[in-house]
């Protein structure tokens, strides 16, 4: 389980972090929503160690991860698909996936569930990165953070830019490899429909602070679209 506690976070002067804590648990979904500018990607770049903490604590299992730099997050079981998807665009399908075995022994291959997930990488193994479509490269993106089998995976806007019938496809897999029971996932996300679906418990920020939390269920009744809207 993955346990956030009294996160601070500042840019100069802003106080963009305030105070932030939740539990993501194996076999769950974690939502975060928000307007833009809250705090939510700033909450994921500090939970991988990407910019230092200011206050606060980020525990997996019995593991204080809050001093370590992101290699060692990512060698204790984090793994992080960025807004963007940031994949490496000269390189090939394939040496884009042996990334995300970086943390491990050289001797390391690619999980053959890899290809389950997303069969289209199976056949683009030779192709660049940067000339898949959009979608194309967010499954990339996924099972390159998956490669290295994370007990926690982190996703920032997995359905921004992508077309309707990957968008049904990711959310197949988010929701599969919860059910799998070990892996607890953190999805921020701003389409509603797409978050209410998978969520099992959802957190909405306001100005750097967690608002309102609560069971994925009761999303609709507790109107948490209306928190969000713009």
């Amino acid at each position: 389980m993955l346990k956030v506690e009294g996160l601070q976070q500042y840019y100069g002067g802003s106080h963009i972090l305030r105070n932030v804590g939740f539990e993501a648990r194996p076999g769950e979904v974690t939502v975060v929503l928000g307007r833009n500018g809250v705090g939510k990607t700033t909450l994921l770049k500090s939970l991988m160690g990407l910019v230092p903490l200011r206050g606060g604590t980020v525990t997996l299992g019995e593991r204080n991860l809050s001093g370590r730099p992101p290699y060692e997050r990512v060698r204790a079981g984090l793994a992080y698909v960025p807004q963007g998807r940031e994949i490496f665009g000269r390189l090939t399908v394939q040496d884009n996936l042996l990334m995300g075995l970086a943390s491990k022994p050289a001797s390391a291959k690619l999980p053959p569930e890899l290809f389950e997930l997303f069969p289209v990488l199976s056949q683009m193994l030779n192709r660049r990165g940067g000339d898949l479509s959009g979608g194309q490269q967010q499954q990339l993106a996924i099972a390159r953070a998956l490669a290295a089998g994370p007990q926690v995976l982190i996703l920032d806007e997995p359905t921004e830019g992508i077309q309707p019938s990957v968008i049904k496809d990711i959310g197949r897999v988010i929701r599969g490899l919860a059910q799998r029971g070990d892996m607890a996932i953190i999805l921020v996300e701003q389409f509603y429909d797409f978050a209410a679906e998978l969520a099992d418990q959802y957190l909405v920020m306001e100005r750097g602070e967690i608002i309102a939390r609560g069971p994925g269920a009761e999303m609709a009744a507790k109107g948490v679209r209306e928190l969000v809207s713009v």
